[in-house]
């Protein structure tokens, strides 16, 4: 099955689960629940840090499975993992709360970020304002937006919405069209995924060629396909300090030494 095919498979779902939701519990309940959550921990302030000292900020991410690789790893515990990460020097974290492909799940981020002090952002495939809130509510700091599941004024109208919960936002682009309307999208990081959306291929290729047309003052994080330190120091040859890393590290039987290894250097 290609990946756009499972990606309209996805939304599809999520329309549903979206719909399924609403029935056990209000948006205005979600609402009250995010407004009631402690302060934000500052996402972007965060990687922004990292990134204006020309240092690698990372989003290490807490991930099971994908459809594309199947299980990832077996021996998996959000809790040690984002303590584990925390420790080895990760900026952030990211947590799949997909149940149906990813393996993932809403409790894994409530885990996570009640083990570690560093902002979380929820990796999902957020469709409606719904999720939103209702990422507020578990405890994320940061919501991601994907160009290509969205239209224009959906992924400015959510953007608003998040906003309004003092989420900041990851908008995920994957070329030159759809980075062309996240431009238009204020206030939001820009993620570049190198994985093609046909092919499953990743290529860095890509986050080099659409960095070069994104201003210094928007933040870039690469995305897929980082996999050795020499991934990493091309990255930053080309002033990019943003990576967003989830299979390398938790197909690596101790995440925390990879992450250090790769984005540092540091091998044990």
């Amino acid at each position: 099955m290609k990946n756009s095919s499972i990606l309209d498979e996805i939304v599809a779902y999520k329309l549903d689960e979206v719909a399924r939701a609403k029935k056990q519990v209000s948006q205005s309940d979600l609402e009250n629940q995010a407004s009631s959550q402690e302060s934000v921990r500052g996402f972007t302030k965060a990687l922004s840090e990292q990134i204006l000292a020309s240092q690698p900020a990372v989003i290490a991410e807490i991930k099971k499975a994908s459809p594309s690789k199947g299980i990832i790893r077996e021996n998996f515990n959000p809790k040690t993992h984002a303590v584990d990460y925390q420790s080895s020097g990760a900026t952030c974290l990211s947590v799949l709360t997909d149940t149906k492909y990813f393996s993932g799940g809403n409790e894994y981020l409530i885990e996570a970020k009640l083990a570690c002090d560093i902002p979380v952002i929820r990796k999902d495939f957020i469709i409606d304002s719904y999720q939103i809130a209702e990422s507020r509510a578990l405890g994320a700091d940061c919501i991601l937006l994907i160009a290509s599941i969205l239209d224009d004024n959906s992924l400015e109208s959510l953007n608003i919405y998040a906003k309004a919960f003092d989420l900041d936002v990851l908008l995920e682009v994957h070329n030159e069209e759809e980075l062309d309307r996240a431009m238009i999208i204020s206030d939001c990081l820009i993620g570049i995924n190198n994985r093609n959306l046909h092919t499953f291929e990743t290529d860095l290729e890509t986050s080099i060629k659409l960095a070069e047309k994104i201003p210094a003052d928007r933040f870039v994080i690469t995305e897929s396909g980082i996999h050795t330190r020499a991934d990493v120091q091309r990255m930053m040859e080309h002033n990019i300090f943003g990576f967003l890393v989830g299979e390398s590290f938790m197909a690596a039987e101790n995440p925390g030494e990879k992450l250090k290894e790769i984005m540092f250097g540091e091998y044990s």
